[in-house]
């Protein structure tokens, strides 16, 4: 459960996503630790990042397999939720795109959006 609205929603196209969500990208919200208030178990998965030292640890439900948060060293007093998880379709909209020197070539973002690359 969480508290309040995201800090930031994002688009991430890396190749680690891709392979996680087995989508074309990943898009997750990213919650203060203070907001979001975990219940039940989970299994997880720690990865490095491609570019630097960072770790980022992924929470899957053991019975589903669906990602239901992360973590990363780099910024530990926050939390991410995939949108997927709220199951809401008025969220809120993603914000940043981030990764997208492995974006597919199809896709098309909101033209508002921040671009990372």
């Amino acid at each position: 459960m969480v508290e309040g609205d995201p800090r930031r929603v994002s688009i991430c196209h890396c190749f680690a996503c891709q392979r996680r969500t087995g989508s074309a990208f990943g898009v997750q919200s990213r919650f203060d630790r203070e907001q979001v208030h975990i219940t039940g178990t989970s299994q997880q998965y720690t990865r490095r990042s491609d570019e630097s030292d960072e770790q980022a640890t992924f929470h899957f439900c053991p019975e589903c397999g669906a990602t239901v948060y992360f973590t990363n060293t780099a910024t530990p007093e926050v939390m991410g939720i995939p949108v997927g998880a709220f199951a809401d379709p008025g969220f809120p909209s993603a914000t940043v795109s981030v990764w997208e020197d492995r974006m597919h070539h199809w896709v098309t973002l909101p033209a508002e959006i921040r671009h990372v690359p």
